[in-house]
């Protein structure tokens, strides 16, 4: 099935009569596709860059100790590898680098409103508002 492209709207939130919220995100449509409610949808975009992050923004590691000699290792990565058998530092070790900015697949989302070229799709979408999505259509 091919893609067709799309652009990010802004954010919402539907409310339920039992109470439930389900956020939303509107899309607004730039080719023709026929969309209906309850379609499910494969949505390719990238995401927001971060810029340069350290391994706990990055990552998600835990802090070192702020005292007992830990005077500028509060927020390092720690051991990056071992030193006599090894004597190098394998491949994959999470590092220090650039966060976000990469393409991102989010699939089976779930198409809730649909309103002449604008739809209602559940949930966020990667990428900021206004920035172009590739929008597949799953057969059932």
């Amino acid at each position: 099935m091919s893609k067709i492209k799309a652009k990010k709207l802004n954010m919402s939130q539907h409310f339920l009569e039992d109470g439930v919220v389900v956020p939303f995100t509107w899309v607004d449509i730039l080719e023709n596709l026929s969309i209906k409610e309850g379609d499910l949808l494969n949505i390719t975009g990238i995401s927001k860059g971060k810029g340069f992050a350290g391994v706990i923004k990055k990552h998600g590691f835990s802090r070192g100790p702020k005292t007992h000699g830990a005077s500028d290792r509060e927020r390092s990565p720690g051991s990056i590898g071992s030193a006599t058998e090894v004597s190098r530092v394998l491949k994959g070790k999470k590092m220090a680098g650039r966060h976000g900015n990469k393409t991102v697949t989010l699939k089976k989302r779930q198409v809730l409103l649909v309103d002449s070229s604008k739809v209602a799709v559940s949930g966020p979408l990667p990428g900021s508002y206004g920035s172009i999505l590739k929008i597949e259509l799953i057969a059932k």
